[in-house]
Order: C-alpha cells, then sequence, then structure tokens
C-alpha cells in the first residue's frame, strides 16, 4: 500500500475545508435573524454614538466618522468571532461533533471550514456596516476599506480559532460565556475602540500598549484616512500576523486534542 504524499494530504485538506465551508456557509445563510443581530450592536453605536463626537476634538487624524467606524469595524469582529464557540458547544450538546469524529474528514478540515465560514460571514457584516458610515458621512477610498477589511479579517480567523478551541475545552455555555466576556470588554475599553486612546490619562495610555487590539484599531484608521505609509498600518500588520500565527497555532492543537 502506497504512502498519501503531501501533495495528496494538502489536496484532501482543502477538500474537506471546503465541505465543511459549505456546510456551515448554508447553515449562516438560512439564519438570517442572527446575520441581522450580528450587526445590530455597532449599527446602534453607528446612530446613537457617531453624531455625538461630530463637534468633538478626538486628537487624532481625520474626522469623527474616520475615527468611530474603523473602531466598529474591529468591534464587529471581536464580538462576533470571540463567540463563534457557542456553534460548537450546542453541536456537542445534540451529539453532532460525536457524529463528526467518526468520519474520515481531517481535524484541521473541522477547524478551518469553520473558521473560513465566520471570515466571510465578518466582511459581509463590515461591508454594510461601511456603507452605513458613508451614508452618515464617512469618507474614505475603496483602498482603505480593503485593507481595513484585511485586518478585520485577520483578526477574525485569529480570535474564531482560540473560540472554537476553547469551546472544545468546556461542556457547557455557562462555562463558555462567562470567560468570553471577561476579556472582550476591557479588551475593547483599553483597544480605544470608540475612542482614540490618546484622550485617555496617562496610566491607561500606558496599560493599553499591551493589548493587541490597539495597534489593529490604530491601523485600520491609518487605512480609512488614506495614510498607509504609516507606522500604525505597519505595526497594526506585524501584531495582526503574530496574533494569527498564534491564534492558529493554539487553536489547531487545542482542537486537535479535544478530538474534534
Amino acid at each position: 500500500m502506497s504512502a498519501t504524499s503531501p501533495a495528496q494530504v494538502r489536496a484532501a485538506l482543502l477538500s474537506d475545508t471546503g465541505l465543511i465551508f459549505g456546510r456551515y456557509i448554508r447553515q449562516t445563510l438560512r439564519s438570517r435573524i442572527g446575520l441581522i443581530f450580528g450587526l445590530l450592536q455597532p449599527t446602534l453605536f453607528l446612530i446613537f454614538f457617531g453624531p455625538l463626537l461630530e463637534d468633538v476634538r478626538l486628537g487624532g487624524e481625520g474626522d469623527s466618522w474616520q475615527t468611530l467606524v474603523p473602531g466598529l469595524l474591529v468591534q464587529l469582529s471581536l464580538f462576533s468571532s470571540a463567540f463563534a464557540g457557542f456553534g460548537i458547544i450546542m453541536e456537542k450538546q445534540l451529539g453532532i461533533i460525536e457524529r463528526m469524529r467518526v468520519t474520515p474528514v481531517s481535524r484541521l478540515a473541522l477547524l478551518l471550514g469553520r473558521v473560513l465560514r465566520d471570515a466571510t460571514q465578518l466582511l459581509v457584516q463590515s461591508l454594510v456596516l461601511v456603507l452605513l458610515g458613508v451614508a452618515f458621512g464617512l469618507r474614505t477610498s475603496v483602498l482603505g476599506v480593503v485593507i481595513a477589511f484585511l485586518f478585520v479579517g485577520v483578526l477574525g480567523i485569529s480570535l474564531a480559532s482560540l473560540s472554537y478551541a476553547f469551546a472544545m475545552r468546556v461542556e457547557t455555555i455557562q462555562e463558555f460565556a462567562p470567560v468570553i466576556n471577561s476579556i472582550n470588554l476591557p479588551a475593547m475599553l483599553l483597544s480605544g475602540i470608540l475612542l482614540p486612546m490618546a484622550l485617555a490619562p496617562a496610566w491607561l495610555d500606558v496599560i493599553s500598549h499591551f493589548v493587541p487590539f490597539r495597534y489593529i484599531v490604530d491601523a485600520v484608521r491609518a487605512a480609512v484616512v488614506g495614510d498607509y505609509g504609516s507606522g500604525d498600518l505597519a505595526l497594526g500588520a506585524l501584531v495582526a500576523a503574530a496574533l494569527a500565527t498564534v491564534s492558529l497555532t493554539i487553536g489547531t492543537r487545542l482542537f486537535r486534542k479535544a478530538g474534534a
């Protein structure tokens, strides 16, 4: 019996990933309410919080919409991706994961297919949010939006990977939700999602430098205002790449250990 070549392994992985992606993207399309409510929180911030900032000096480049919309894009990624693991917990309780374990589908593909579905959903929601932002007064370029979406997509993939891996290690939503909430809230406040950290007291600004999402928020804002040669964009790219590498590595190992 001949050994499987690396090319065959890669082809099988791609095929299995596409199969899992297709399954979950169809599931997502059947759940339009989930898509709508996933976009609801940042949209409410845009509608009710954005107008309050129009005459406020925010201490950074660009106007209030060029400050707020990029932050809301990161917020959308932070919350939708971090809570992606809810789905796996429900599947475990329904016995779906047990049935998947006996199939020959690659364990890595079971993670990647789900993560790619989440990234696709996130980018569609991000597009809707940007279009709403333009209607309110956001001015940016197509290139700036594309770069912003790349950052949002990478962040979404990173957080979804960790969320799925953690969800495989717990048994109930009651164990999962408090941990995610405890991480998400300070991460949102310290990353300058709603207001630049330049407005914060010095001690709070110092602490925020230890939160990787801050650099991604700054990078997305730089892209939206067209400052493509800025250090914020370069530093954000390095942080996003490092976060994705670490998250996918940890996520893959924990997901495989859990036997999904």
